[in-house]
């Protein structure tokens, strides 16, 4: 079944926002970007993969919930165990290693199914958990990640004066990030294996004269919805990085680079 369904760096002498690890290059000469999207926050699946990219001198991009890690709060959904996710000490640690974090909502909430005064609400919450809990992160230079991709009209145009941009349901490929440019389109693929399926979006990226691949990605091998293999996910990336016009990046530092 098809599921179309930050860091900012602390340190004063490196912001997220402008800082690529070894062997990056900017955005802005590539003709293909990918972004493959980490969402939910789990912790074991979350500290592989960041090894994985740091092999290959890469950020990746992570999307958590602000409170999901809190037993009271949680994350009510079929495909997450309370025991598999990680902090906010683990998101800063990973912060400071060149990783991007952003936020993925408050609890992992159907947020387009609430009151327009809960669902903002709970935004608003989330943004507040992150500013004061994840170093550096201001709201102003955040891809705020719905939940399930789900939004609605009114809740984006809310958000479209509180944060940069946002990600949610639409086309995987989208076109190369520019200035002004706010809704972020993404879609994978579940409940099983998703290799087969970011393959496919892969070659239809190359196929085009250019374009921005943002994939939504959960754990790795065995957790959360739509895995893919650790295995996998470290082939996948050595072939990207050896093709001239890719250029594998966050979501948030493609938006910077592009000046939006």
């Amino acid at each position: 079944m098809r599921r179309g369904d930050f860091f900012r760096l602390a340190a004063a002498s490196l912001t997220a926002a402008a800082q690529p690890l070894l062997g990056q290059e900017s955005s802005m000469r590539k003709r293909h970007l990918v972004s493959l999207s980490f969402d939910d926050g789990f912790k074991k699946s979350f500290v592989r993969t960041a090894e994985i990219y740091e092999k290959f001198g890469l950020s990746a991009c992570f999307n958590v919930t602000a409170a999901g890690h809190r037993p009271e709060v949680g994350l009510k959904d079929d495909n997450i165990r309370q025991e598999q996710i990680g902090d906010f000490k683990l998101w800063n640690e990973l912060a400071a290693r060149g990783h991007e974090i952003m936020p993925h909502g408050y609890r992992h909430a159907h947020l387009d199914r609430l009151p327009f005064e809960e669902a903002t609400g709970l935004i608003s919450d989330c943004l507040a958990v992150f500013e004061n809990e994840l170093k550096g992160f201001r709201a102003e230079r955040a891809v705020f990640n719905f939940p399930y991709n789900d939004t609605t009209p009114e809740i984006s145009a809310w958000l479209s004066s509180r944060v940069l941009a946002w990600r949610c349901h639409g086309e995987e490929i989208n076109p190369l990030p520019h200035k002004g440019m706010q809704a972020i389109g993404t879609g994978g693929f579940g409940p099983g294996n998703a290799e087969a399926d970011l393959d496919s979006q892969i070659e239809e990226l190359l196929s085009r004269q250019s374009g921005w691949l943002v994939y939504n990605l959960h754990g790795l091998d065995e957790e959360g919805w739509g895995p893919v293999r650790a295995s996998y996910l470290e082939k996948l990336l050595a072939r990207l990085t050896r093709i001239d016009s890719v250029q594998v990046i966050p979501t948030a530092r493609a938006l910077w680079e592009a000046g939006a």
